[in-house]
């Protein structure tokens, strides 16, 4: 079992009245900017549930913005956020839904740019989150550990020639999880480390026949 910080039952120091509605909407914004990693154009957040009936009042449009663009939670320019000129250059917009098939505090990142990106996720409490579905993909992303995420042709040996070369940087595996939706069609694989990858297995990971994506999701500061 993990062992549970204090920050786990304080919460974080944030702007905001809410760790769920402002420092995990931040997060989960932190976690959308990683995994897309490209320059945005254009995103709709679509707010469900509780995000949706209070995250307003709270700050979340705020905070789900700021963290996209790579503010801290603790950052004062989430109060102003909207003014920002990085802000005022992109088109961006809310959609608030009621669905009880989806979390309390979920949200989904529609992100356009140099390609097109769904991402979504759940603030579960005290600053915790996590990304569930990338398009159609399941995954189980938390920023509590560095992240390998790879996007790739479904087809045998794809997983033991990525870990191999995790292992051979000695670098300890934590979790992995595999989805495709369909067979011999596009998988992806959601790889928890320990440590940090280098940049020369990331660059042989992306070299790989048939890995159309790569993204080193770095764990998230406190």
């Amino acid at each position: 079992m993990k062992q549970r910080s204090l920050f786990d039952i304080i919460s974080p120091i944030m702007t905001g009245p809410s760790s769920s509605h402002t420092a995990g909407a931040l997060r989960l914004g932190l976690l959308a900017k990683n995994i897309y990693n490209m320059p945005v154009k254009k995103v709709k957040f679509i707010l469900y549930n509780s995000f949706a009936q209070t995250g307003l009042g709270h700050g979340t449009d705020k905070a789900l913005i700021a963290g996209l663009f790579g503010f801290r939670v603790d950052s004062e320019n989430i109060k102003n956020i909207f003014t920002l000129p990085q802000i005022k250059n992109v088109e961006y917009e809310y959609e608030f839904i009621q669905n009880p098939d989806r979390h309390p505090n979920s949200v989904d990142f529609i992100i356009d740019g140099e390609l097109s990106m769904k991402i979504s996720g759940n603030s579960i409490g005290a600053g915790i989150v996590e990304i569930i579905k990338i398009d159609d993909f399941d995954v189980k992303i938390s920023g509590e550990y560095n992240t390998l995420l790879l996007f790739y042709k479904d087809k045998p040996g794809m997983i033991s020639k990525v870990s191999s070369l995790i292992q051979a940087e000695n670098i300890n595996i934590a979790s992995l999880e595999c989805d495709r939706n369909a067979r011999g069609r596009v998988a992806s694989m959601c790889i928890c480390l320990d440590s940090e990858l280098s940049a020369n297995i990331l660059k042989e990971i992306q070299n790989i026949n048939d890995v159309y994506y790569v993204r080193n999701i770095k764990k998230l500061e406190d």
